[in-house]
């Protein structure tokens, strides 16, 4: 993208911010709390960009003065100073732009959310529950290296251990921006604790991950929800065998882009307080709704370009974990490593970040930057 076409897009954004600031000020916005929150959103998002637009105007404006300088100007002193400045501008000019162009990606407006996360045994029966523990632990180990919380919704145990299911909120500061890229199918090939010959098995378990709905992200009907409670098992003293304090949840929802009908059903047996474990199930409700709402904004976006962000179906298998070989390849961007202890012990941020890069540089295909 050259340089003019550049500024002609920062000067529309920068046109842009001046109006939603004076938006943001009018009574009746205010008084529209769901807009409200949109908008001032979008406000401090172009904040940065402005200020940004404005440094690099700067910098262009101290290259046309140099370059006149240079054009005009006898004195010796005076052109090694453009000439310095000249330089140093014309070091600075690349760096800032791909500053920009980065800066110029729309933003995914649910990377700034916490997230849901559901991680299912699949094909593998015990063994597939067991790698699905190993999963969680491998989150809750990242998550805290990373300051956030992680707060257990529910669980089914597998019968050698780790989960069928666990369900899971994490939340933080762009939570759902960094863990977005581990929804799909992870693939193990181990020699399982159950397997008497040594004979090395292919077990799987899937990952789901959802940003949390907001309040003001979906109309729920609350009156149409029909509750339960029961007593929830597990440990935690006699209380929760005494008390009902875990909830269920019946809703039914019609999928606004299908125009099918499904109930929904949510348990929470996250504290031993049913207000709290009904305003968690709730949270879940909005979420899951959120979701799949917005399935067909997914699908947009993984018709328009590659993308690292598994689609809706979940089904898409994004990365194998090799003990015999200690390897770790996801697939999506033929990415291999050699560290698995690290790896399922939190280290996996590096996956992240090149995951990152990878999606970065499709936005700035598709928006021809």
């Amino acid at each position: 993208m050259s340089e003019n076409k550049l500024i002609d897009k920062l000067n529309d954004l920068a046109v842009k911010f001046e109006e939603i600031g004076t938006l943001i000020t009018d009574p009746a916005v205010i008084a529209d709390m769901k807009r409200f929150v949109k908008l001032t959103k979008e406000y401090h998002d172009l904040e940065k960009i402005v200020a940004t637009r404005n440094r690099y105007q700067q910098l262009l404006n101290s290259i046309d003065e140099a370059r006149m300088i240079l054009d005009s100007e006898n004195d010796a002193d005076m052109r090694e100073l453009a000439k310095e400045e000249l330089d140093d501008s014309l070091e600075k000019l690349p760096q800032m732009e791909e500053e920009i162009k980065l800066l110029l990606i729309p933003e995914d407006p649910e990377d700034n959310k916490n997230a849901i996360v559901e991680i299912r045994g699949g094909t593998g029966g015990d063994e597939a529950a067991i790698f699905a523990g190993d999963l969680f632990r491998m989150y809750a180990k990242y998550c805290e290296t990373k300051n956030w919380k992680v707060d257990v919704s529910s669980f089914t145990e597998g019968s050698s251990g780790g989960y069928k299911e666990i369900i899971f909120t994490v939340s933080g500061e762009k939570v759902y921006g960094t863990l977005k890229y581990e929804s799909g199918v992870h693939r193990v090939q181990r020699v399982p604790a159950t397997e008497t010959q040594g004979r090395v098995h292919t077990s799987a378990a899937s990952v789901a991950v959802l940003p949390e709905a907001e309040e003001f992200d979906v109309e729920i009907n609350e009156g149409e929800i029909k509750w339960d409670t029961f007593r929830s098992g597990g440990a935690g003293g006699q209380n929760v065998n005494k008390v009902e304090s875990g909830v269920r949840l019946r809703y039914v929802w019609k999928n606004p882009n299908t125009g099918v009908s499904e109930e929904i059903l949510i348990e929470c047996t996250e504290t031993r307080d049913q207000p709290k474990n009904k305003e968690r199930a709730l949270t879940r409700l909005r979420s899951f709704i959120y979701d799949k709402e917005h399935q067909k904004y997914i699908d947009d976006i993984a018709a328009r370009r590659k993308t690292m962000v598994s689609t809706g179906d979940r089904s898409a298998k994004i990365r194998t974990y090799n003990y015999p070989q200690g390897r770790i390849t996801d697939h999506r961007i033929n990415y291999t490593i050699y560290n698995l202890a690290a790896y399922m012990d939190g280290d996996i941020q590096d996956c992240i970040d090149h995951l990152i890069v990878a999606e970065n540089a499709e936005r700035m295909k598709e928006s021809e930057l």
